[in-house]
């Protein structure tokens, strides 16, 4: 008879659970009045607004990057960022950082991470992976050795493993490689922010909401 599949908790369930690693990956899961380390996505030219509109929000400690913003946040500022950023494209939870040198340090980084905290092994998985360097110039490549170091952490004895599902998956991993250093993240936002749903029928080049939301905020 075939196996019958668990029910699966939701990345909010397993985060309620205490179960997040340290941000070194190191040691136990940390609790949700704890403080991580966010990274919020945004269109270019929009790092300005998205600083101001997250701090307001509760972000602490935020700095402006290209096409980003990075700040400090307990999970209850997270999931607000989530629910009320106009500017936002994605929030991202930073899991790990790591020195990366060539593709074999970026699998066991990745390794490390005790994904079972994360998803059940018969869950989805989306994997992003941006930058180059360090032996990793495609990345197409680098995404897949995050994905086989996530299912080979989670298959079973009996060969069970999370699947791809790169349209709406249990867990969306993202990994920046940055001058050799690796950033392991994951994203809170599911789909892009900019999506909020609202639309019915659209054209063929819509202007996406949060780039509407800026020229309104600009506007004054």
């Amino acid at each position: 008879m075939p196996r019958r599949r668990s029910p699966r908790k939701t990345p909010v369930q397993i985060w309620q659970g205490n179960a997040l690693p340290a941000a070194d990956g190191s040691g136990p899961g940390i609790h949700m009045s704890d403080r991580y380390e966010l990274f919020l996505t945004c269109p270019k030219g929009l790092e300005g607004l998205l600083a101001e509109e997250a701090t307001a929000l509760g972000l602490q400690e935020t700095r402006e990057h290209t096409s980003a913003i990075r700040g400090s946040a307990d999970m209850e500022t997270a999931y607000r960022l989530c629910l009320w950023s106009r500017l936002a494209n994605r929030v991202l939870l930073v899991l790990k950082r790591f020195p990366m040198k060539d593709a074999e340090d970026l699998y066991h980084g990745v390794l490390d991470v005790e994904w079972h905290d994360h998803l059940e092994s018969d869950g989805t998985i989306a994997v992003e992976f941006s930058g180059h360097g360090s032996g990793i110039d495609n990345t197409h490549f680098g995404a897949l050795k995050v994905k086989d170091a996530i299912v080979d952490k989670l298959r079973t004895p009996d060969g069970e493993r999370p699947s791809v599902d790169k349209i709406n998956p249990d867990l969306r991993v993202h990994l920046r490689l940055d001058r050799g250093e690796a950033i392991l993240s994951l994203d809170l936002s599911g789909h892009s922010l900019h999506q909020r749903g609202y639309r019915l029928q659209q054209g063929a080049a819509p202007l996406k909401e949060n780039l509407a939301a800026a020229i309104l905020i600009r506007a004054g």
